[in-house]
């Protein structure tokens, strides 16, 4: 195991994000944590205003955001200052992506239905971190051999083919498929072949006028969802927690 840190993560200079990471998701988790207790009325924790204000954990995982981001850079890829600041970046990270609803929809949506985006950008992020900390990198160009790597116009190729695919999979409708096709260009060829969503770009550019492919996209979709929504959701839940349940709104008479 420490020949294999050695020579895959301390030589390559990946230690730094690694180290981000793994701070990324544990602060995630512990956020997670805290948070439900918090909801639950239980424990030590308590939400943290200030003159009347209640400050969301976002507010400092900015700051340190920021703090970690700059200094990473100022202080390269080795030695114990990237490494520190790495941390205080992942930390951050963690707690800025873990209220990501509340940015995209500027309200309080943490445990609503929407907030639930949190929890899939999280998971997201960490996946594709994980995949450029195994080694790939983005838009294939870890397949490229050492004398196409030397040749700057195969590169480029390779990364426009590549970027063409992930395009082409973001008009299909299908959003998670081009965010991992960026790092697995093989991801987007299969998005590429396969058919559109209902109601997405391509779909109702190129579906129009044939009924069939409109008709086959809407059932895979439909059949698709049915199968991976239920599942998707319960991890949501066991990571983040269960939203509040939705109240049907009071009929006067």
């Amino acid at each position: 195991m420490g020949h294999w840190l050695q020579r895959n993560i301390i030589e390559p200079g990946k230690l730094p994000l690694l180290l981000a990471l793994t701070a990324f998701v544990l602060t995630f988790l512990i956020t997670r944590v805290v948070t439900r207790m918090i909801r639950a009325g239980k424990g030590p924790f308590g939400n943290v205003s200030a003159g009347g204000t209640h400050i969301h954990h976002v507010v400092p995982g900015v700051v340190l955001t920021v703090l970690g981001g700059f200094g990473a850079v100022a202080s390269g890829r080795y030695g114990f200052g990237s490494a520190a600041f790495a941390v205080v970046f992942g930390i951050g990270a963690g707690l800025v992506l873990d209220e990501f609803a509340l940015i995209l929809h500027l309200a309080d949506v943490y445990w609503t239905e929407a907030g639930r985006q949190s929890v899939e950008v999280v998971v997201v992020t960490a996946a594709l971190v994980g995949l450029v900390l195994a080694g790939f990198t983005p838009f294939g160009v870890n397949d490229v051999s050492q004398d196409e790597l030397q040749d700057r116009g195969g590169v480029i190729s390779t990364v426009a083919v590549n970027f063409l695919f992930a395009l082409l999979v973001l008009t299909k409708g299908k959003a998670r498929m081009a965010i991992f096709s960026v790092i697995v260009p093989l991801v987007g060829l299969i998005g590429v072949v396969r058919l559109a969503r209902p109601g997405s770009p391509w779909a109702r550019r190129l579906y129009r006028r044939r009924p069939r492919a409109r008709a086959r996209a809407i059932l895979r979709a439909y059949r698709h969802d049915r199968r991976w929504a239920a599942p998707r959701r319960r991890f949501q839940d066991l990571i983040g927690g269960k939203p509040d349940p939705v109240h049907p709104p009071a009929v006067r008479r």
